[in-house]
């Protein structure tokens, strides 16, 4: 080499000038480059995340077919809000939902008018379940608002009550509404909102009751039938008229076909709206979620928008205004492809593999299951013992679950919520590409990983000590 020629350092994967050099972290870089070296940077880093397909923490949709992914990329720039430009695709939104409002024994999904002369099911897709139930809360607080009003009465103090396990969202909700949130404590006994001792939180401001059909904690069923009954009893002691808001966003689509006797849904009138997750256990890559009320009136008029829409009228309510509409075809694709038996064959499938996982680990003699995935594929487990702490043991579930990241598996474990906290669980979701010989692979290591912790420290002549939070 000349010694006027600059020596440049050749990495043997990236051999164009400048691909041995850092971009900024937290600024537009100064200058362009090749798009194959943009993608590859990025593609690279990207490898540091976890493999999705080993996330046993999350409840979203980590594989779709290849059919799938192919209508995924035809259909990635549609906007759902231009339903003008995309009529197509709008009018797929409303067969979706209407579909699902037919899952859920709307008793008039095709919106045909009611014999008592009411209008029939509304719905609407939205970016998630997050946002379905937000509007379906925002629903149940203007209803309230309308009724007070009319009665000449306050509408200054309105309350939701709920489960303590209740997800994030609703205290979203509640605090980006001013809405007071009301929370129903779980408990050993009533491991759920079971409607004991529900007189004691509803009052004249309680805009409505929220049931979950799949807790995010432990994916057990909230007996809304149960739930009904409590609010007919205060209802016939007191007069008061409080609705039910289904929070199905796991179970809405596994109740219908692996549960089909049971009543959770419009079947109970008190149900006034259900939310769902496209993009759990409806199959679809996340950014989509449902929401469907039993009829027009259970959605107030003032919250609806307009938009032009072929010429005529196309009522909106959602929170986002500019969405993909991907999403939405993605599920249509579903609904055509499974049909009610190739969903019940999945959800059966994956519960299967749940319940499978469920015997292995609530059969080693170091924990005690929670739940043993009766409901949603979910199911929840906490050391053996008492106290349930591992403190007798020398390592807890936190130990346990970064030992099994150093494995691939993502497992997470927290305390559950308040009266409950000091209770630490583990919890596995499994999902549509969770085959019964990769949840063996996980039973196998869940082993060697609790046989390493139990092992005897040979420093200190005692048990592991391992990795204490």
């Amino acid at each position: 080499m000349t010694q006027d020629r600059p020596q440049v350092e050749l990495n043997p994967l990236f051999a164009r000038v400048g691909e041995t050099t850092s971009f900024p972290r937290n600024r537009i870089p100064e200058s362009e480059s090749l798009p194959e070296t943009a993608y590859q940077v990025i593609h690279d880093e990207a490898m540091l995340d976890g493999n999705a397909r080993m996330n046993l923490a999350t409840f979203v949709g980590t594989w779709m077919d290849d059919y799938a992914d192919r209508l995924y990329r035809e259909a990635f720039d549609k906007n759902m809000v231009d339903k003008d430009e995309y009529p197509a695709t709008a009018d797929i939104e409303e067969r979706c939902w209407r579909m699902i409002a037919a899952l859920w024994n709307a008793p008039d999904p095709d919106g045909t008018g009611s014999a008592d002369g009411t209008g029939g099911a509304v719905g609407t897709s939205t970016m998630g379940s997050s946002e379905a139930c937000m509007l379906g809360g925002l629903a149940l607080k203007r209803r309230w608002q309308h009724r007070r009003r009319a009665a000449g009465a306050s509408t200054a103090r309105p309350n939701l009550v709920m489960s303590s396990a209740v997800q994030v969202c609703w205290e979203k909700f509640c605090n980006f509404f001013d809405v007071e949130p009301r929370y129903v404590p779980i408990s050993e006994e009533h491991k759920v909102l079971d409607g004991h001792d529900l007189e004691r939180y509803v009052d004249e401001d309680t805009i409505g009751v929220v049931a979950i059909l799949g807790v995010t904690y432990t994916g057990m069923y909230e007996p809304v039938a149960d739930i009904t009954a409590a609010l007919d009893r205060i209802e016939s002691d007191t007069g008061l008229d409080v609705r039910i808001h289904v929070d199905a966003a796991s179970g809405g689509m596994i109740a219908p076909f692996l549960q089909p006797e049971m009543e959770w849904d419009f079947r109970l009138p008190r149900v006034a709206s259900i939310n769902v997750s496209g993009h759990k256990y409806g199959l679809v890559y996340p950014g989509l979620g449902w929401v469907v009320w039993r009829r027009a009136e259970d959605l107030p008029e003032d919250l609806v928008s307009r938009v032009s829409y072929l010429g005529g009228d196309m009522p909106t309510f959602a929170l986002n205004f500019s969405r993909p509409g991907a999403q939405v075809l993605l599920q249509y694709y579903l609904f055509l492809q499974l049909g009610m038996d190739g969903y019940r064959r999945v959800q059966q499938n994956t519960i299967d593999v749940a319940r499978y996982l469920a015997r292995e680990i609530g059969a080693m003699p170091e924990f005690d299951l929670w739940n043993d995935a009766q409901d949603v594929p979910v199911f929840a487990w906490r050391l053996a013992g008492a106290a349930g702490t591992g403190a007798a043991r020398g390592w807890t579930l936190y130990d346990l679950s970064d030992r099994l990241r150093m494995k691939g598996w993502q497992v997470p474990a927290y305390p559950m919520p308040d009266d409950l906290s000091d209770v630490t669980v583990q919890r596995i979701v499994v999902r549509n590409g969770m085959s019964r010989d990769l949840a063996s692979f996980l039973v196998r290591d869940l082993r060697a990983c609790v046989d390493h912790l139990n092992a005897p420290d040979p420093a200190a002549g005692q048990s592991h000590p391992g990795f204490h939070h």
